[in-house]
This record gives C-alpha cells, sequence and structure tokens, in this order.
C-alpha cells in the first residue's frame, strides 16, 4: 500500500474513550503509538536481506555456503557477548547504525546478520532446485521432449522486434511449472520452473486465453536459458495450439471471468482507453501499442501501465479511509460509515487485498503493496498504529525470503524505492514547500513526485539509459486522473458479469480521465527535450546517483537565492522545449541550410529531403524500424509537415517506424511501390494509413513532382499496363512485368532528386539485375552528387552503375554490428576506386548534407562536419 503521510495521534483521554467506543469494545483497549522519531531498526535487516539475497543468486553454492555460516556466527557471537552484559559493538560502530530507545545495537546488528544469513540460504536452494532433475541437461542438449506442466503466470504477447527485412515471427511467453518430462520414453516427474515460449501461429488468442493454473500436455524443445541468472530452468519452445489437460482453478476463473468482462466494457472507447484502462485497473496492458509504450517510457509514466500500490492505496482507503485516521474516533471509509470495528475492517481490507493480488497477478509492485497494506492493517487491527517505514522493511524481508528472485528484479526495486521516497523524503521537502507558501495539496503532490524520481532515476538510468526532463510534471499531471480511472474502472469490472450497460458506462466515464493521462504522456514524450541520454547499465546509474545526491546536497542552499531558482528553472525549461534556434547552436545539429538527412534509425532506410521553405515541410523516405527512432530523428530536424511520405518497399526495415511518423505530424500523401511484397507489412501500411485518413498511391516511372526548392523523379520500378500513376489496385501482372524479379527489393521505389544545385540519387534496396535494367531503361543517368547506396551497403551492386553515377559523396545506412556485415568491405573500395567519400550511420550517425551545388557539397554530422 503506497504511504500516506501520518498525522498526529496525540489526544486527551477523553478522545481516547471515543475512539475505543467507536472501535467497537475491546479493540481500543491498547492505546495507539504515539508518533516521534521515525523507527529504521528494521531497515538494516530488510537491506541486508535484499542483498545476500542478490549475491547468492549469483554466487557459487560453496560460497554462499560459506557466508551464510559466518553471518550465523557472527550473529550468535553477539548474542552471547550481548547475554555476558557487554554492548556488543564499539561506540563508534554503534553510532552509523540508527535505533531507538530500548533498541540495543547489538539486537539490531544480530537481526541483520540473522536475515542475511537466512535470505543467502532460501537464495541458495532456489538456484540448486534449477539444477535438479534431468530438464537442465535435457535443454543444454536442445532434446525434444513432451512435458506435463502447469501454468503459473498469465501467457502474454511478445513483441515482435524487426530483423532485417522483416519482424520477428509473433510468439507468446508463460511461466510454467513442469510436472512430468518424457524423453527417448523414459517419463519423470519433476518440480522445475520453465519459460515457455510459443509460436503459435493461428492459435494466438487460444493461447494468450489461458488462466494460470491451467494444466498442459506440450511437446517442444528444451534450450538453456539465455540469461546467466535466471529463475527458470530452461526454455520451452513450442508450436502450434495448446493440449489443455487440466482446467484452472475456480478461483482463476473467476478473475479471468472478471478481466475480460472489464476489457469487453472498453470495446467502445477510444483506440488509448481501451488500452490503457484494463492497465490501469488489472494489469492487463494487452492492448497497450508500442509508440504509446515509449510515450509512457520517455515520461517515467511506466509505472502506470501496471497495477501498482496507488491502485491499492485508493481501494483500501474506500474502506478505511485515510490510514492515519483509521484508529482514531474520526476515521471515515465505508468501514467507519457501517460501524464496523477496526478488526473486522482489517479482516475485510485483508480479503480485499489477497483478492486483489489474485485478481491482478502477483507482480513484484504487486506484492510490496500488498504487503505493506496486510502488515498496516494488522496494525490497525490490533490498535497498534505504527509508521509505515517499518511496515516496509518487512514487507522487503518477508517477501524475498518468499522469492528470492523479487531481490533481483527491477520492478520491485522501483516499487520500493518510490515508497521509501514517500515514506523519508517527501514529508520533509512538502513542509518545506509550505513554509515558501506553497499551497498544502500542491506541496504534497509535487514532494512526493520530485522524491519518488530522485530515488528512482539512478535505477531508470540503469534500464533505459536516459533521464526523462519531464517526469515530474507529467506526473503531477497524470497523478490527477489515476484515482477517478481507478474506482470507476473497478467499478466497471464488478459491474460486467451483473450488467454489461452499466460496466459500459461506467468504463466511458473513466476513459476520460485515462484519455487525460494518454495526452499528458504523447505531448510530454513529443517535446524535444522531453528526455536526456545518459550512459546506461550500472555504470551510468551510480553516476546519476552520485549527481543527484550532489544537488540534493545543494539545494538547500540554492533555495535560498530565488533568482538562481528562477534561472535555473528557466535553463530546465529551455532544454525541454529545445528551441531550433538554440539546438542548432548548442550542438550544430541540424546544420543550417541543411538539404537531405540520412537518420540513423539502426539496420534500415529513413531519409528526409527538405524542401527548403522553413515552415518545417520535408518529404521522407522510407522509415527505418523503430517508430521511437524514427519520431526522434524528425523531432531533431524539427519536421512538423510531409507532404508526401515514400515508402520504397515494404520490407520491415523500412516501413516498420511508420507510427513514429505519424506521430504529432501531418502527412499529405503515401506513396508506395507495385509490388504489395511482404504482404503482412504492405496489409500493415494500409491499415495504419486508413486510421490515420491517409491516401495511399503507386509511384510510377516517369513521374515527375516538386515541392518548394525540391524536384524529383521516380526512375524504378517501371509500371506495366493501363495501370497509371496513383492506381489505387495493382494490376494482375505488377508482380512480374518489367521486373527483373518479383521480390520486394527489385521493386524499390528509385528516386533522381535535385535540390539546390545538388543531384541525388536514392536507389532503395535494388539488386544488381534490377540496377543493371535501371541503366538500360535510363542511358541518359547523369554523374551525381550524392548516392544513397542501394541495399545498406551490401556486396550486390552493380560496378557499371556505380561507374556511371560516379558519386562524389555515399551514403551507407545500416545498424551497428548488424548481422549481415553490412556494408561489404567489397562495395566501400569500390566507391573509393571511384573517388567517393563513404558516410555511414552506423559509425557516424545521423548524416545531413548541406550546399548551394557542387562546390558547395558538405555533409554535417552530429560529431562534426566534412
Amino acid at each position: 500500500m503506497n504511504a500516506e503521510r501520518s498525522t498526529s495521534s496525540a489526544s486527551a483521554p477523553a478522545r481516547d474513550r471515543r475512539g475505543r467506543a467507536a472501535a467497537g469494545g475491546r479493540l481500543g483497549a491498547s492505546r495507539p503509538q504515539q508518533d516521534g522519531p521515525a523507527d529504521l531498526r528494521l531497515v538494516p535487516p530488510a537491506l541486508a536481506t535484499w542483498l545476500a539475497a542478490i549475491i547468492a543468486l549469483s554466487a557459487p553454492g560453496r560460497w554462499v555456503a560459506i557466508g551464510a555460516g559466518a553471518c550465523l556466527a557472527a550473529a550468535l557471537a553477539l548474542c552471547v557477548a550481548h547475554r555476558r552484559g557487554t554492548r556488543g559493538l564499539s561506540g563508534a560502530a554503534a553510532g552509523w547504525i540508527p535505533t531507538r530507545p530500548g533498541a540495543g545495537t547489538a539486537a539490531v546488528a544480530a537481526a541483520t546478520l540473522l536475515c542475511a544469513c537466512v535470505a543467502a540460504g532460501v537464495a541458495g536452494l532456489s538456484v540448486a532446485g534449477l539444477h535438479r532433475g534431468p530438464i537442465p541437461a535435457l535443454a543444454t542438449q536442445h532434446a525434444r521432449v513432451t512435458v506435463q506442466l502447469t501454468l503459473t503466470g498469465d501467457p502474454r504477447a511478445a513483441h515482435p522486434r524487426v530483423r532485417g527485412s522483416a519482424p520477428a515471427p509473433a510468439s507468446v511467453l508463460a511461466e510454467a511449472e513442469a510436472a512430468h518430462v518424457t524423453s527417448r520414453g523414459t517419463t519423470t516427474a519433476v518440480h522445475t520452473p520453465v519459460l515457455l515460449i510459443a509460436q503459435p501461429g493461428d492459435s494466438t488468442p487460444a493461447w494468450l486465453g489461458l488462466l494460470p493454473s491451467t494444466g498442459l500436455t506440450l511437446e517442444g524443445q528444451l534450450a538453456p536459458t539465455t540469461r546467466e541468472v535466471d529463475r527458470s530452468a530452461a526454455v520451452l519452445q513450442v508450436r502450434g495450439p495448446p493440449h489443455v489437460t487440466r482446467p484452472p482453478s475456480a478461483i482463476q476463473r473467476l478473475a479471468g471471468a472478471l478481466r475480460g468482462g472489464l476489457r469487453d466494457a472498453t470495446d467502445q472507447l477510444t483506440p488509448d482507453a481501451r488500452a490503457l484502462l484494463p492497465g490501469f485497473v488489472v494489469g492487463d496492458t494487452s492492448r497497450v501499442p508500442p509508440d504509446l509504450q515509449e510515450a509512457f517510457a520517455a515520461t517515467d509514466l511506466t509505472h502506470l501501465l501496471a497495477v501498482s500500490g496507488s491502485n491499492l492505496t485508493v481501494i483500501l482507503a474506500l474502506l478505511i479511509g485515510p490510514s492515519s485516521l483509521a484508529v482514531r474516533a474520526e476515521r471515515r471509509g465505508i468501514a467507519a460509515r457501517l460501524g464496523l470495528s477496526l478488526r473486522l475492517t482489517a479482516v475485510l481490507g485483508g480479503l480485499l487485498t489477497i483478492g486483489f493480488v489474485v485478481l491482478c497477478r502477483p507482480d513484484p509492485s504487486v506484492l510490496r503493496a500488498a504487503v505493506c497494506g496486510l502488515i498496516t492493517l494488522l496494525a490497525i487491527g490490533t490498535g497498534r498504529r505504527r509508521a509505515l517505514l517499518p511496515a516496509l522493511a518487512a514487507a522487503v524481508i518477508a517477501l524475498v525470503l518468499y522469492d528470492p528472485w523479487l531481490a533481483r528484479s527491477y520492478g520491485f526495486a522501483l516499487s520500493v524505492l518510490a515508497t521509501a521516497a514517500l515514506l523519508t523524503l517527501a514529508p520533509g521537502w512538502s513542509a518545506a514547500l509550505r513554509r515558501r507558501r506553497v499551497p498544502a495539496h500542491l506541496a504534497e503532490a509535487l514532494a512526493a513526485a520530485a522524491a519518488a524520481q530522485a530515488l528512482c532515476a539512478p535505477l531508470v538510468a540503469v534500464l533505459a539509459a536516459h533521464i526523462s526532463l519531464v517526469a515530474i510534471p507529467c506526473n503531477l499531471l497524470a497523478e490527477l486522473a489515476v484515482p477517478p480511472a481507478t474506482v470507476l474502472g473497478f467499478g466497471a469490472l464488478l459491474a460486467a458479469p451483473v450488467s454489461m450497460p452499466a460496466a459500459k458506462g461506467l468504463a466511458w466515464l473513466a476513459g476520460w480521465p485515462v484519455v487525460w493521462v494518454s495526452t499528458v504522456a504523447r505531448k510530454g514524450a513529443a517535446l524535444p527535450g522531453a528526455a536526456l541520454d545518459w550512459p546506461g547499465g550500472w555504470t551510468g546509474g551510480l553516476l546519476l546517483a552520485a549527481v543527484t545526491a550532489a544537488v540534493l546536497l545543494c539545494s538547500r542552499r540554492i533555495a535560498r537565492h530565488p533568482w538562481i531558482c528562477a534561472a535555473l528553472a528557466v535553463l530546465l525549461l529551455v532544454a525541454v522545449l529545445a528551441p531550433a534556434p538554440l539546438t542548432r547552436l548548442t550542438t550544430g545539429w541540424p546544420p543550417a541550410g541543411w538539404r537531405m538527412a540520412a537518420c540513423d534509425v539502426g539496420q534500415g532506410d529513413a531519409l528526409v529531403l527538405n524542401s527548403g521553405d522553413g515552415d518545417g515541410s520535408a518529404v521522407v523516405v522510407d522509415t527505418g524500424p523503430e517508430p521511437m527512432l524514427a519520431d526522434r530523428c524528425l523531432r531533431s530536424l524539427a519536421v512538423t509537415t510531409i507532404p508526401l511520405l515514400i515508402l520504397t518497399h515494404f520490407h520491415a526495415d523500412h516501413v516498420a517506424g511508420l507510427p513514429g511518423v505519424l506521430t504529432g505530424r501531418t502527412v499529405g500523401a503515401i506513396e508506395t511501390t507495385t509490388v504489395d511484397a511482404p504482404p503482412g507489412e504492405a496489409a500493415s501500411v494500409r491499415r495504419r494509413a486508413a486510421a490515420a485518413h491517409i491516401p495511399v498511391v503507386r509511384a510510377a516511372a516517369g513521374e515527375r513532382r516538386r515541392l518548394g526548392e525540391l524536384d524529383w523523379q521516380v526512375l524504378w520500378p517501371p509500371l506495366p499496363g493501363t495501370a497509371g500513376a496513383g492506381a489505387a489496385e495493382p494490376a494482375a501482372d505488377y508482380r512480374t512485368a518489367g521486373l527483373p524479379d518479383a521480390g520486394p527489393n527489385d521493386s524499390s521505389v528509385t528516386l533522381l532528386v535535385r535540390t539546390a544545385g545538388l543531384t541525388l540519387i536514392l536507389l532503395g534496396d535494388l539488386e544488381p539485375p534490377a540496377q543493371r535494367e535501371l541503366l538500360t531503361q535510363h542511358p541518359e543517368l547523369p554523374p551525381v552528387d550524392v548516392l544513397k547506396v542501394a541495399h545498406h551497403g551490401s556486396s550486390n551492386q552493380d560496378p557499371a552503375l556505380l561507374t556511371r553515377l560516379h558519386p562524389r559523396l555515399a551514403l551507407i545506412s545500416c545498424g551497428a554490428g548488424n548481422r549481415y556485415g553490412h556494408p561489404s568491405p567489397r562495395t566501400i573500395t569500390a566507391l573509393h576506386a571511384e573517388g567517393t567519400t563513404v558516410l555511414r550511420t552506423d559509425t557516424d550517425g545521423p548524416i545531413a548534407i548541406t550546399g548551394d551545388g557542387p562546390e558547395g557539397l558538405r555533409a554535417s554530422l552530429v560529431k562534426g562536419s566534412l
């Protein structure tokens, strides 16, 4: 349960008597403990438990046993020394462990060592359990097996990544526990966790409809896990539909029905609301598209996509009211209005919490919130209200001992850090803001967002290698909508089994605050300086932690100087808005008067042709494989209007970034090649274009267009028959007529572009047969200033065409470390033989072409100029 700032419970005896009466009798006999200094006695044991589990999960078993034994021996020695009347620790050593009166330092130290011993032992046994039985050995042999297993988690669709010209095959992931494995006619009973990876083909809905506790019998191939430390002993790869041998438990069927009812109730909502509301309520993110996930990640709002403590707080607050008033006479909530005793209230709250975990699934943040909530409810039920910091520490100890793998979970760490920030930093910061005449509610919200960001940002940098400069304002704006969305969403979930019209009405009401959150995420992520690149990994995280600590140490002094604070706020605002003139002044990108840019989008193509009108208008040729990278490049170039988007062919490394190009921009039309292959990508492009109401037309050889300073001609592919340029449907002979090959590469739209006295040719992914045919059909091709080398600089280039074009500058768009070996050394050698300067995005980053004629031709990089 999210921490809530406690208020003083000091009261007169008369108030105590009223509290006992309201509580319903003997529950008030124990006077609630008064607020005082923070109780930190459980913090060292919690940290020791966490750290010991992390180490034990990756250390050799022998060293784990030695370490656990050493901790146990030291703890026993402390206990013996303490019983003999010593303090157990020197005064110098005692100073670093915070205690409260009556809590001896030796006791705290002994408890810390004992927790470390137990955590190391439990984690070591957990790792040892992964190596028991035949499955690990069979996995190293990649054996074919038949496995009887039980699902322990919800199957989830893996978002396919683009691998070269096509996305990875669609797959479904699920955690499971194997009960029997059969290999070479021998069946063995096991108790082994496995990761299930299914490539279902047409049976994806059947897989995604399975619930935890479902029994399956599957034939597949075992493989070792790809990560060095993994809670699964092996990976089971299967194909085709699932074979169910045992239905899920009754409670899981009930939870599944409720979750399904909520999805049905949201079907009529807008796309963002339909995707987000199930995630807000029960953690179901199966409908959230990648571009929306990226927006939430860029604004550090990802915690809203998963059920967290805030959801449970809202639900429990309806029952018990604010936890700070839960044992006082003026307590609030439904339980108080019904006159329920504290004990019954705590029992109902506990049942509600357990149901919440089953319904929303035991993710790390849900477990942390549930255990904190149960500990707090226990305190309420016994009449002993405690601060939530000990509850958080106890929750960490209990959960890590229950499941040591949580110690290595980033989600668990972020949840604990955010809660710790609300308990430790936020109250003081809120008080400081109120002293400076900031309204109380605004001060609390601002302090909570800033505190959570301060503690969580270093860990986010470890994962995402960026710092969000808009996280605090975006979280403040988004949090306004979370309570109503949660309450109304749960109302829709509970109403769905009874009355679907009522559920749809509640979901419609909940959709308004949900759309507000999605708007905040999208608008925040679209700001030019929303995210600041930062070194990733633990080095970057530790560096950011050190910088954050230094800023916090200096903040009190800085706060005494209003003008300095104002100047810093202006600097932050400028960094976020990143005006183009300032960005160009500080980074040199984009260069003034740029004519063409090759975006760094990894293993793919994305080119931008500046119209020269100075109004953010440009022609875009291909979109690359990743929406986020395409969007980032266009934002850096300040492109807001795209009169024409040309897709040279439908391979995923040229079209999969389309959502990023469409985000926040006006696109007049999309022009494509004449061959709809691969059909899946072609259909996806047309679906997205139709959803955005963008017409799709066909390119035609001989077509000429002009936009501002741009003038271009389509050289390829040939358009046969009677179908003219821009035909909406392909003629039957599109796939063969005029093309040396029916494949997508040889149908690439090829452009000859002239701008400001420069001549450029863009070859798409043409292969040598099409290159030779292009030269045959256009013998008048002139030498060019800039060549976009075909097919990412592969070895498949026609020497005669390179000789005819004789480019002064060649651009190769490819990804660093790609598995295809692009660009080919042979191609680079051939270009150098023509006297051509070669630039490539994998080593040079984004490239911009400038100049007002052949003599003024220049190439500018983020790193410098040539």
